[in-house]
């Protein structure tokens, strides 16, 4: 590594100042974190050489305050900031200020990123250069009737999209004029909230469209490449669940096309360092420039993958002014070897609307890497994940010849994935890796959106064959457990160290009580030692041979042998075939049943998190499922509604309060 660069300081926290801090340990060069008061023991700060804390808890007082990362900057001696993703990544603001500052920022020039940053001014731009793009609204007149008006002129439906945005934040689909309104509204607020800017842009919705992206680079001796494309199509409100390269949809002429016209567009820019041109695909191949990204993606890893490259380290080559690499410069495109794949794990519970989640992990098993296996993530098992940032747990990524290598091997990476602590979204994740869509490469950026049940809940009830391999399991424990908790006998034949109901002249019965999707399910189970009769209402099975053992349950179920992934955790039964996982809690075989109407005058807090919105009054008449508060959590707004109707009695919370999970925002007067 040129000499240049010492050190350098990490403007940002998690899986990103993770990621780069590794490269920069590679190539000799210090590290230097900055952290808020919520990650003072978060993994990047115990991974740089030196880390500073900048603020508080909320990303406005910490990793957006570019004042303070500066002065860290100064007094540590830092040579150059690698601003990551998100936070300040894209903010001309703050670089500016870098390089008045004699540092070097690890990115495009502040002007380019002007032009650039905002989607507006891109989308101008890329038209005047004849680059495709859809038909829209991109002016600095933000007046809500202008708005209204230029909406009626593209038509519906259309998209609403933060002009500072990224990373699926701050946009929505309109498809009626009556709804226009109300969607401005919470898009412009949370484009405030995510970005700092409050601005907004119209476009023409393309209907069942794919989100392909070209890799750029570029250096200051006027070098500019592709590094060709990834699909990212697999999209929840926006919000990408999966990436892969080469893409299954392009052809070698469309790629030579797009990756001509993502290069035009970066060298109308003088484009420096690392970028991502994004394009909206029809169905029929057409293309439209979508936007630039002036950053590296969170999905670059599956471009390293395929082919051989460090992207960060290109990053911080072409930063202290090195030329790109002759190889990258003389081919037009560049071949990829084999195919990659990324999924993003999540604290977050899909059934309930991919609530996203917080707390401490309890437990985190993930796949060991390997040449077909990474990892790329910013905790380990222990840390907490807070309720101020993303939910990211980390990142899979995959590696193998041909697509459908690769995603045997995602099923296989996925399948040693264990969370305890936080809901995760393991289970959606299976399932979307095995859908049809996915396997036959015809995803579009709205399928999961207008197929959801497809891939979260049970549509065909749950799994009788599931649900007695995990009571089986539960079984092979308790017996496995039992002389050790009781501590009674030595003699491993005495009868007061045995769990498996034995009574003088019948073989006895235990009930293994297991929780499916919060409902009490009762086995009954005779016998022991791997031989049991399972009883579920009137279904029978007969289990024998059953061991567990190295994770895995080996067992003849009514005369068929089968082996199940299996694990217990506290009272967490976790099993898994080669189609799906199915995690239950063990409860008490007998216990009071509860009113589950209790509860029902009164709205709570789902997660903790800052309330931005609140729309009840005392003395207000509100509809069932009528919005009455509005929440921010982990960078995600979510909507409170009215368990039913009522009169509002009490309004406990004002805008900007953080309230704790479970804590009642508004109580409705009891029903007469």
């Amino acid at each position: 590594m040129t000499s240049s660069f010492k050190r350098v300081l990490i403007a940002n926290r998690g899986e990103i100042a993770c990621r780069v801090i590794r490269t920069c340990r590679r190539l000799g060069i210090e590290t230097i974190a900055v952290y808020s008061e919520a990650d003072a023991t978060a993994q990047h700060v115990r991974q740089a050489d030196v880390a500073y804390p900048i603020g508080g808890p909320r990303p406005a007082d910490s990793y957006l305050r570019g004042d303070a990362i500066l002065e860290v900057a100064r007094r540590s001696g830092a040579g150059a900031i690698h601003p990551g993703y998100g936070f300040l990544s894209e903010n001309a603001d703050f670089a500016d200020a870098v390089e008045r500052a004699g540092i070097a920022f690890i990115g495009p020039s502040a002007a380019s990123m002007r032009r650039m940053g905002s989607k507006a001014g891109a989308k101008e731009l890329m038209a005047g250069r004849g680059v495709p793009v859809v038909a829209g609204y991109t002016g600095e007149d933000q007046s809500a009737n202008l708005l209204a008006r230029e909406a009626e002129r593209v038509g519906f439906p259309l998209m609403i999209k933060a002009a500072y945005g990224g990373g699926g934040k701050g946009m929505r689909i309109v498809r009626a004029a009556s709804d226009f309104a109300a969607n401005l509204e919470s898009c412009q607020r949370e484009a405030k909230n995510a970005f700092g800017r409050d601005r907004v842009l119209l476009e023409r919705y393309i209907e069942q469209p794919r989100h392909i992206e070209f890799q750029i680079f570029g250096d200051k001796h006027g070098n500019i490449v592709h590094l060709n494309e990834r699909e990212c199509s697999a999209q929840r409100r926006y919000q990408k669940v999966l990436e892969e390269t080469p893409s299954p949809f392009v052809t070698p002429e469309l790629r030579a096309k797009m990756g001509e016209a993502a290069v035009a567009a970066a060298r109308a820019l003088d484009y420096v360092n690392a970028g991502t041109v994004e394009f909206i695909v029809g169905p029929g191949g057409d293309f439209y420039f979508m936007e630039i990204n002036t950053r590296l993606q969170v999905e670059h890893p599956v471009t390293e993958m395929v082919l051989g490259l460090d992207l960060v380290e290109l990053q911080l080559r072409v930063a202290a002014g090195e030329e790109l690499p002759g190889s990258l410069i003389r081919n037009k495109s560049i071949p990829a070897n084999g195919h990659a794949i990324e999924l993003r794990l999540y604290a977050e519970d899909p059934d309930q609307g991919f609530l996203p989640g917080s707390g401490k992990l309890e437990k985190l098993a993930l796949p060991t890497p390997s040449e077909h296996v990474r990892i790329d993530s910013g905790v380990v098992e222990s840390d907490t994940v807070t309720i101020f940032y993303d939910p990211m747990i980390a990142k899979l990524i995959v590696w193998d010849r041909t697509r459908e290598a690769a995603l045997v091997r995602m099923r296989e990476a996925l399948a040693a994935c264990d969370i305890v602590g936080p809901k995760s979204n393991i289970n959606f994740l299976e399932r979307l890796v095995r859908h049809p869509a996915i396997v036959e490469g015809r995803i579009d950026t709205g399928y999961l959106d207008r197929h959801l049940d497809e891939f979260v809940g049970s549509a065909d009830g749950e799994d009788t064959a599931a649900v007695f391999a995990a009571a089986t399991t539960w079984l092979l424990h308790e017996e496995a457990e039992a002389p050790r908790l009781a501590r009674v006998s030595d003699d491993p034949h005495s009868p007061w160290g045995r769990a498996d109901g034995w009574r003088i002249g019948h073989p006895g019965k235990r009930i293994v009580t297991l929780l499916v999707r919060g409902e009490r399910v009762d086995i009954a189970a005779h016998g022991s030692n791997g031989s049991y009769l399972l009883e579920h209402g009137a279904t029978q099975c007969k289990v024998v041979h059953a061991v567990l053992r190295d994770g895995g349950l080996n067992a003849s179920f009514d005369g068929v042998a089968q082996r199940w992934r299996a694990s217990i955790n506290h009272d967490r039964v976790t099993i898994q075939d080669s189609a799906r996982r199915h995690a239950y809690l063990h409860a008490a075989a007998f216990a009071y049943a509860t009113n589950a109407a209790t509860g029902s005058d009164r709205i709570t807090a789902p997660m903790p998190g800052r309330v931005v919105l609140v729309k009840a009054k005392v003395g207000d008449e509100v509809a069932e499922g009528q919005e009455l508060l509005v929440m921010e959590a982990m960078k995600m707004e979510l909507t409170l509604r009215a368990p039913r109707a009522g009169r509002v009695e009490n309004v406990q919370v004002a805008n900007g309060d953080f309230v704790e999970a479970d804590a009642v925002l508004v109580k409705l007067e009891a029903m007469p």
